[in-house]
């Protein structure tokens, strides 16, 4: 018995082995030899080199193949071999004459005395030429036809015969005798063919490759063709295929022509072989050989022969398709009617086994047959399972089949209302389609409590402004006539939440008390908790006085609530309340936290806005580099359209970092976006017109400046609201009528906000800017210095760095130069920690450049002082200390330099202690004229 053919040294022995036997019959040694081995092992490929040597060596060659359609056609096989262009005209005439005599039709005895016959005729040819007869595929052949081979067999031993026959491992029940019979013969000898091996595959590739290449292919090549050399042609071919598209690819990946020799496999087998891969396909694997044979409706005997066999060929392993495009192959193959009817049929049956959920929606979403009642609620538990692990897509679909399973009602609403939510996470674009439904749905009364904030939520990011009022002002009805208080809590929440984002429908919803008073006695149902508290923080962040309770308000929402699909506005809006009560810090912690429980989830949309919120908290801190980076990572992650009225606050954001930074064609680029047309019903709107504004001052464009900044005030006189927090607009007229040279006018705005009572830092240093520069000389300076000592204890770097620049001025107005030098270039250094290169030029043109106004800061008697103190610091506290005073937070120095937020804040303290600083926006003066800004 010969070897396992691990590599082609060893089946270039089998084809040695064969040309010896047939030495051995040219001698008149009759051999007989049966190859067996799986679909596409290379059974016809040897059978077919060896005919080509044996017609080389003079010898008279019969051929025939067994075909499966051909099984019941008595004696199919031999009158093809009989049929052959080298056989003698006399000989095919006296067999066929034979073949179509009575004698076959009589007794078993007479059939026996024809074969005789027949085998007589066959065996006179012999006397001067040796007799090669091949038969491939020899299991597909007819009984009679195998009767004749083995009553030929039995007669060749002392002939020049050599009978050589292919064969599957897989033999029907009837072929055992004849195999046995086959083997019993003492001249026959038997080749079995497997797989290729590894080192058989890197063998295989080197005919065609040089051995580096074939050697690196060679181990994925044999992982995904198991050795098969049907399929190792193929993946090579596909591997070729995409080099000559110029596309550089490191690693062989299976295609089209994998896929077409998978199919070429399976029907080159028995026909059940073919069912039992399509059941593999449509179970995942066949690891339940009981639940095959009920999806198949075959036996357990014939399951486990297919999946035998289909190890045996290299389809499967580990009861698995090898790769993911043999079974899409085979699954594409099927037709459509059956493959749905198959789903259809696992989703019942794996139901029926208690399989979970995801395994049985899996299926379920897989037919395109109408989905059954009892679909729904497995579904929509797959659908949450399905979110845990990031599958996104799948718990859409989840979703959406139960929704069509379901008739109208309150179930099919609450369907699409968290298909909704779920689709708002890829993006508000993806839910844009869905909402009209959940639309008709809320003005019919159908919406869950549950559901009413957030669905509210996403009409008004939409743009359905009105849509929305009609809805809860519908709903608001709704639970007064069924005397529900659940739905009178959400749609008060609701209520809140759009008069806060849209102050103009004031009048057209339900009254609402503040907080949520109206969700007295109602269940606690955290989604329109979480609006209501948020809307209230929102209101109380723009309320002159009432500062600190938007924080404490803002901190309780941040604690109280997890970020989720139906909490996401609400946190961002009590993010927004920090930033506009002036806590920047808080701001920033929780937004980095925020951020942080995202960043590994498939989230854009919970990205994008969190993102958006860390740009406008940099931007108000002057960190305009970081600002802009986040408020186009924001951008990148939701397309334009799909932020909605959104698009304000991040446009907002954008515009005034690229136009701080002197990015004016950048700038005057974004203005060119279109903008929906209910953004001006909106807070963002007001947002967005004073960046507008502040792009159209930077650029000398100051009539279309105070039409903006004028614009925004009309808007809040007409919504009643005063919102200076929000939009400064006196503030940003007032600097507009100085460049139009009216200080006049500039004065009377000022000094009408002043009167309104600012009390936030950063807009009463601005105004006190603004005032100083239209007083007179003598009356300039006390004003500069307590907006510089205002905006000292604030965030706000920039208007910082404004008001220490005016400062310097004045002082130089006076005659003090060196008192004004060192203002400016104390101003100059912190608008460049900034990034704003148009007031750094505006300040001192020509120190552009940071190390030549670094060289030029040193005062004399404070650089050497300067210089121990940074001297103090470690290696490790200069990395610290650099980045830090650059503006990185805690969280992005620990990741650029490995190490944790800890040990960040602890070297932090040493370093303020000796550079003998209070505070993080100290560290840049401090470092200035050091060299240690080349160190990071």
């Amino acid at each position: 018995m010969n070897s396992l053919p691990a590599n082609l040294f060893e089946w270039e022995n089998h084809l040695s082995a064969l040309r010896e036997m047939l030495r051995g019959a040219t001698q008149g040694r009759g051999r007989l030899a049966l190859v067996s081995g799986a679909v596409a092992s290379g059974k016809t490929t040897l059978l077919n080199t060896f005919a080509e040597q044996a017609i080389e060596s003079g010898a008279l060659l019969l051929e025939a193949t067994g075909s499966r359609a051909e099984r019941d056609l008595p004696f199919g096989i031999i009158r093809k071999i009989f049929d052959n262009g080298a056989m003698p005209s006399d000989v095919r005439s006296e067999v066929t004459a034979l073949l179509d005599g009575n004698g076959l039709e009589s007794t078993a005895a007479g059939r026996m005395h024809v074969m005789s016959q027949i085998s007589s005729v066959l065996l006179r040819m012999v006397d001067d030429r040796t007799l090669v007869v091949l038969v491939d595929d020899v299991h597909c052949g007819d009984d009679q036809s195998l009767q004749f081979l083995l009553h030929l067999a039995r007669r060749v031993r002392q002939a020049k015969v050599l009978i050589v026959l292919t064969e599957s491992p897989r033999l029907r029940q009837e072929q055992f005798t004849f195999h046995a019979e086959l083997l019993r013969q003492p001249n026959c000898v038997r080749v079995r063919l497997h797989m290729l091996t590894e080192a058989g595959v890197a063998e295989a590739l080197s005919g065609s490759l040089s051995a580096t290449v074939a050697a690196r292919l060679a181990p994925e090549c044999h992982r995904v063709s198991g050795g098969n050399p049907m399929l190792l042609r193929a993946l090579l071919e596909d591997w070729r295929t995409v080099g000559e598209h110029g596309e550089a690819q490191q690693r062989p990946a299976p295609g089209e022509a994998f896929a077409h020799a998978v199919l070429g496999c399976l029907h080159r087998g028995e026909p059940e072989v073919l069912e039992v891969a399509r059941g593999v396909a449509v179970l995942g694997d066949a690891r339940s050989p009981r639940l095959l044979g009920q999806l198949l409706d075959l036996s357990v005997n014939t399951v486990q022969q297919g999946v035998q066999d289909l190890h045996q060929c290299a389809i499967l392993e580990h009861n698995a398709f090898r790769d993911e495009v043999a079974r899409t192959a085979v699954l594409d193959a099927t037709p459509a009617t059956a493959r749905d009817a198959l789903h259809a049929r696992a989703a019942r049956l794996l139901h029926a086994d208690g399989a979970s959920a995801l395994d049985v929606a899996r299926q379920l979403v897989c037919t395109r047959q109408d989905a059954e009642r009892w679909t729904v609620p497995v579904l929509r538990e797959a659908a949450e399972f399905a979110l845990v692990e990031e599958e996104l897509e799948f718990a859409l679909r989840c979703l959406e089949h139960a929704h069509h399973a379901c008739g109208p009602g309150p179930e099919r609403t609450a369907l699409k209302a968290r298909l909704v939510s779920i689709a708002w996470r890829t993006g508000p674009a993806a839910a844009e389609s869905h909402l009209p439904e959940l639309l008709a749905d809320a003005e019919r009364g159908r919406l869950a409590p549950r559901d009413v904030a957030p669905i509210t939520s996403y009409l008004v990011w939409s743009g359905r402004l009105d849509a929305a009022a009609d809805a809860v002002a519908a709903l608001a009805r709704s639970a007064g006539t069924n005397d529900d208080p659940a739905m009178t809590a959400a749609v008060s929440a609701s209520a809140q939440w759009l008069t806060m984002l849209s102050p103009p429908l004031r009048g057209r919803l339900p009254t609402v008390g503040t907080g949520v008073t109206a969700a007295t006695g109602a269940p606690r149902d955290m989604a329109y908790l979480a609006y209501a508290h948020a809307a209230a923080t929102m209101s109380a962040a723009l309320t002159e006085g009432q500062a600190d309770r938007a924080v404490i308000e803002a901190e309780r929402v941040l604690q109280r609530h997890h970020l989720s699909d139906s909490t996401l506005q609400p946190l961002v809006v009590a993010l927004l309340a920090l930033v506009l009560a002036g806590r920047l810090d808080l701001a920033l912690s929780w937004c980095e936290r925020l951020l942080g429980e995202c960043s590994a989830r498939r989230v854009p949309t919970w990205q994008a806005l969190l993102s958006a919120v860390r740009a406008e908290i940099a931007l108000r801190q002057g960190d305009l580099q970081v600002a802009a980076h986040q408020a186009r990572s924001a951008m990148s992650r939701i397309s334009v359209q799909g932020w909605g009225v959104g698009i304000g606050l991040l446009l907002s954001t954008l515009i005034q970092a690229e136009t701080g930074m002197g990015h004016y064609d950048e700038a005057m680029a974004l203005l060119e976006q279109p903008l929906p047309d209910e953004l001006f019903q909106t807070l963002p709107g007001l947002l967005y017109l004073r960046a507008r504004g502040r792009c159209h001052l930077a650029t000398g464009r100051y009539h279309a400046a105070l039409g903006d900044f004028t614009a925004a005030g009309e808007l809040m006189d007409a919504w009643r609201m005063d919102m200076p927090l929000l939009t400064p607009w006196r503030v940003d007229a007032a600097e507009t009528w100085l460049a139009l040279g009216d200080p006049k006018r500039a004065r009377a705005l000022a000094e009408e906000q002043l009167r309104l009572g600012p009390e936030d830092p950063r807009l009463r240093g601005a105004l006190l800017v603004v005032l100083a520069r239209t007083d007179e000389l003598k009356r300039r300076v006390p004003r500069l210095k307590e907006a510089v000592e205002i905006l000292e204890g604030g965030d706000d770097r920039i208007q910082l760095a404004i008001a220490l620049g005016e400062l310097g001025r004045a002082y130089r107005s006076l005659g003090d130069f060196n008192r004004g030098r060192v203002f400016v270039r104390k101003a100059w250094h912190v608008a460049k920690t900034c990034g704003a290169d148009p007031l750094c030029r505006e300040l001192m043109p020509r120190h552009a450049d940071a190390g030549e106004f670094a060289a030029a800061a040193a005062q004399p008697g404070q650089g050497a002082e300067q210089q121990r103190d940074v001297e103090a610091l470690t290696e490790a506290e200069v990395r610290i200390a650099v980045l830090a005073a650059h503006g990185n937070t805690n969280r992005e120095i620990a990741s650029k330099l490995f190490v944790t937020v800890s040990t960040v804040e602890q070297h932090l303290t040493r370093i303020y202690r000796k550079l003998n600083v209070k505070r993080r926006r100290d560290l840049p003066a401090k470092l200035s004229d050091s060299s240690l800004t080349g160190t990071v």
